[in-house]
């Protein structure tokens, strides 16, 4: 009997071994950005994201009232310190004391926030910044670093860079992957410090802007279901340019010494508007696919079989508060729309999207120009609205492009006034404007009713068919009003 066990123990000895070697599966994550016009309350964003089996979640700042909001959720959470705030953290350790006492120990308590990263800055290294943050990041991580170890929080919370893929750069093939030169040394030293505390290698990784910013680029090279236009790279073939990029990297981080380095990726997408390349169509067909991939464990030729740790889809929702300095797409990356409506049929492993729940909405009504009105003096009016509301659909590559000008102004009109929560003033337009309780959409473009912050309560609910009566009414007498038949 003494044999037995003892065979025994070594066979469980050597399932645990081969466990351990074995890459763990990759998630879906998603970044939550915050930079809407019209927000949801975050409590009903968190819903829709454990709604949908969502388990990881990246955020760009620690902003108290999202983390709030994730109390107790079980989702894993990525918090942000802007680049912006790295000189100050960097200068001074008491800074970084009162940073994490902030945004991390007050909310990592039981029931707490499960906090696993901590994101030291969002792109530092950015070509376009020209090194503007670049001598902040490891000071700042080290200040950081030391706070999370004073709080015995340095085992929990893992410290890293997210990365734009521009800090390295192939001539041609993946194999030839190396950082930018200027980046070389503080890529080594980044690496060898998030290598010492066991933390990943975050990069953000975008096909479709290989596409939007190079008229050669080939488009099927930006999907995952095959390509006429793959690149041979000695032994190893690439289908698309997710692998091809992915790869430069691991390239990259070979020649600095760290070949086996594990990967998440930060940031990765489709737009649905703001761009020919940008439709709900491609979107869907991009993100599937990805996530298909994900899902298999499939890793890429120089990595077979060992797929990126995680992957955080860009983004959850739309956000028309965001610049759009890069193009217009910036204010449409999300797979859902900025009130947690599901853009298009998307499956992350949990079954097809499911829209968010009790969002608190404004009453159905909408801001459009009075029939009859000479719109000779409305151009400025329209300029005015478009420069508070987002108006980027109304443009080349956008669901509302080529509707007439008069529904643009329309379009623009109800931008406003649902901006400014449906305030009877913000409708008139020196008397252009007159509010209707007619959706004034049309096929694809969608007139939106804006949301409140606050999420919607039960008597809310209750009241709905007061409101369903007043509609009616208003129905009735707008269609006379206007039509002069209901």
């Amino acid at each position: 009997m003494g044999g037995k066990h003892g065979s025994f123990a070594v066979l469980l000895c050597a399932a645990a071994v081969l466990l351990a070697a074995a890459p763990a599966e990759s998630e879906i994550g998603v970044n939550w950005g915050t930079r809407s016009l019209h927000k949801m309350s975050p409590a009903t964003v968190v819903d829709l994201v454990r709604g949908n089996g969502i388990r990881k979640v990246k955020l760009f700042e620690a902003d108290p009232d999202v983390l709030a909001a994730l109390m107790g959720s079980g989702i894993e959470v990525m918090v942000g310190i802007p680049n912006e705030m790295l000189a100050t953290v960097a200068s001074s350790p008491s800074s970084a004391d009162l940073w994490v006492s902030q945004n991390l120990t007050r909310y990592m308590v039981k029931g707490g926030v499960d906090i696993k990263y901590v994101a030291v800055g969002n792109e530092p290294f950015l070509a376009s910044y020209s090194g503007q943050y670049q001598s902040d990041v490891l000071p700042a991580m080290t200040n950081i670093q030391q706070s999370l170890v004073k709080r015995n929080l340095a085992g929990t919370i893992k410290l890293v860079v997210p990365c734009n893929a521009d800090a390295y750069e192939s001539p041609s093939l993946p194999s030839q992957g190396a950082f930018r030169p200027e980046l070389t040394q503080i890529m080594t030293q980044l690496v060898s410090f998030l290598n010492s505390i066991g933390s990943p290698f975050i990069v953000n990784i975008y096909p479709f802007l290989s596409l939007y910013g190079n008229s050669d680029f080939p488009q099927d090279y930006a999907f995952f279901e095959g390509t006429t236009h793959q690149v041979v790279d000695g032994p190893n073939i690439y289908y698309n340019a997710f692998d091809g990029n992915f790869d430069t990297l691991v390239s990259a981080l070979s020649r600095i010494g760290y070949a086996q380095m594990p990967i998440v990726i930060g940031e990765v997408g489709w737009p649905t508007e703001g761009a020919l390349s940008a439709n709900l169509t491609a979107a869907r067909a991009f993100n599937q696919g990805l996530v298909n991939r994900v899902l298999r464990n499939q890793g890429t030729p120089l990595r077979p079989g060992v797929p990126p740790m995680d992957v955080y889809l860009f983004s959850l929702l739309d956000e028309d508060g965001k610049s759009i300095l890069p193009g217009n797409f910036e204010r449409h990356w999300g797979i859902f729309s900025f009130d947690g409506q599901a853009k298009y049929r998307l499956d992350l492993g949990n079954g097809l999207l499911k829209n968010a729940k009790e969002v608190n909405y404004l009453p159905s009504r909408w801001c459009i120009v009075k029939p009859d009105r000479d719109l000779s003096a409305a151009d400025n009016h329209f300029r005015t609205a478009c420069s508070f509301a987002d108006c980027t659909t109304l443009d080349n590559g956008g669901s509302c492009n080529g509707i007439g000008p008069k529904v643009n102004i329309s379009y623009a009109f109800n931008s406003y006034y649902q901006l400014q929560k449906q305030n009877p003033r913000s409708c008139d337009f020196d008397g252009l404007g007159m509010v209707t309780f007619l959706d004034p959409s049309i096929g694809e473009c969608r007139f939106l009713v804006g949301v409140s912050d606050a999420k919607s309560s039960g008597s809310r609910s209750q009241s709905r068919w007061v409101i369903a009566i007043m509609m009616t009414f208003g129905y009735f007498w707008l269609s006379f009003m206007t039509y002069g038949f209901f």
